[in-house]
């Protein structure tokens, strides 16, 4: 049992594929740009809306297109963010369980900070601190631990992120994908993967995990 718990959003705590497979597929419309699947997008997903877009649009960043297909899924988004997400099963009950033990919890995302801050505030009230991509404040996004490390700096457990390696053993950090296994070990800290999210467990084997959540209520074992 540890004391404080980090949280991937996307795939961890809230299934958001739906509401981000619309947005994308919206602003490809728009754009006159074919539109991807539901798997398509899951593949797309954990490293930022910058890079989901960049792989959805044909030619990337290249496309002289992008930069107005971005924004259009950004404003799209931030209206529609809530259409169809929920969370997963048992994550209520997960996180109600933690308050009641005394735990701290925090949420850090590669998500737009607005959508990220709006998506805890309205899902999970008990989680008091909830980071976004915001790299215009000098905080860079997962895997790099920035992200982490302010989330942690904002409960009051560091002040300084050399300060970490004294409390690894009462931190974890849980995420659904490969990005989270390397932002965990960048931040020095344990990951527990789970198995409800965008990625498969023999992806996040060969990605170099090594404990698992099958449903919410393991993450407390």
């Amino acid at each position: 049992m540890f004391n404080v718990y980090v949280f991937d959003l996307d795939g961890t705590l809230l299934d958001t594929l739906q509401d981000l497979a619309n947005s994308v597929n919206y602003a490809l419309r728009q754009h006159g740009m074919p539109e991807h699947s539901i798997d398509d997008i899951r593949r797309f997903v954990g490293n930022g809306v910058r890079l989901l877009m960049e792989r959805a649009v044909p030619d990337g960043a290249r496309n002289p297109q992008f930069e107005a297909a971005f924004a259009t899924f950004r404003q799209h988004y931030m209206q529609h963010s809530l259409d169809t997400t929920r969370p997963y099963d048992g994550i209520p009950e997960l996180i109600h369980e933690l308050k009641a033990r005394g735990c701290q919890m925090a949420v850090v995302s590669n998500k737009m900070m607005a959508a990220t801050q709006e998506l805890v505030r309205h899902f999970f009230p008990d989680i008091p601190v909830a980071i976004g991509e915001h790299e215009a404040a000098g905080i860079r996004k997962k895997p790099a631990p920035d992200t982490v490390f302010e989330a942690l700096r904002q409960l009051g457990i560091i002040h300084h992120p050399s300060s970490i390696i004294h409390q690894t053993s009462d931190i974890v950090y849980v995420g659904d994908s490969d990005v989270d296994i390397e932002t965990a070990r960048n931040s020095g800290l344990p990951c527990i993967s789970v198995l409800w999210g965008f990625r498969s467990r023999d992806f996040l084997l060969a990605h170099g995990a090594t404990t698992f959540a099958e449903r919410p209520a393991d993450i407390l074992r």
